[in-house]
């Protein structure tokens, strides 16, 4: 039999505390009223037809198929049929104030950062001995033994292995500065040159350089970076002063409370 346990309001604050929650907690309120603030000043608006497809989306973000789903994740969010409704408006009002301020942006931005949106197709092989490095790189360039060999022979994950060395589609960024210099002036498909990093060295076989595109993906993740970034400028403009019923919090304790 399962036993009851009451919590209290106080019990929940205590507990958001406790868990240093709140400063994280206090920065979505001060985003949401944010957003708000600057949709109302947009003149953005929500018609009912576009409420009923965030809602649907949102449902469909969460796996709630079917209706006793969604009763199910209100109930287990404390959340309420209003609760949702809200929620799913805000999360299109989101998205409107983010287009309404940056889709003309989304273009030159673009542009100007296209090298960051190259991406690379590698296969790599990570050893500790450079001078074994150095001998399989010409072995592999000069056709005595191929790159597969090589992966077979000197990768001890046996996952990794089984991939032949496999490291998936990579954005520049995501590489290490001089890994990414020799990635993307490599002639794919192609062994770079061993490079030697923090005691390991690293021979990678690069096998595709893809050339940045503006699709609707990529478009939407340039805006809703640029939305963030946005975001993070106001909640810096902004000090959140909390206001709790309790009064027997010290003044060292409410200047900690308070973040600019």
């Amino acid at each position: 039999m399962l036993k009851v346990m009451n919590v209290s309001q106080k019990e929940i604050i205590d507990q958001l505390k406790l868990s240093c929650k709140i400063p994280g907690l206090l920065e979505a309120i001060a985003t949401r009223e944010i957003i708000a603030d600057a949709a109302k000043e947009a003149g953005i608006k929500v018609e009912l037809e576009e409420l009923q497809q965030a809602a649907d989306a949102l449902r469909a973000a969460n796996r709630l198929i079917k209706a006793e789903d969604t009763w199910t994740w209100l109930e287990k969010h404390y959340l309420s049929v209003e609760d949702f409704e809200q929620l799913a408006e805000m999360n299109l009002i989101s998205v409107k104030l983010a287009q309404h301020l940056f889709a003309d942006k989304i273009e030159p931005c673009f542009y100007e950062n296209q090298l960051d949106y190259l991406a690379a197709v590698t296969y790599e092989v990570v050893l500790e001995d450079e001078d074994l490095a150095w001998e399989l790189f010409y072995a592999v360039t000069e056709g005595e033994i191929t790159f597969q060999d090589v992966t077979r022979q000197h990768i001890q994950n046996l996952e990794l292995r089984r991939a032949g060395g496999y490291r998936g589609i990579k954005h520049r960024h995501e590489f290490k500065p001089n890994i990414a210099a020799a990635v993307f002036v490599a002639n794919p498909p192609e062994l770079v040159k061993p490079i030697a990093i923090a005691q390991k060295v690293h021979l990678i076989w690069v096998e595709e350089i893809i050339q940045p595109k503006l699709d609707q993906q990529l478009r939407l993740k340039i805006m809703s970076q640029l939305f963030s970034d946005w975001l993070k400028q106001q909640i810096a403009q902004v000090e959140i002063i909390p206001h709790f019923e309790s009064d027997s919090y010290s003044q060292p304790v409410q200047d900690l409370l308070k973040i600019a």
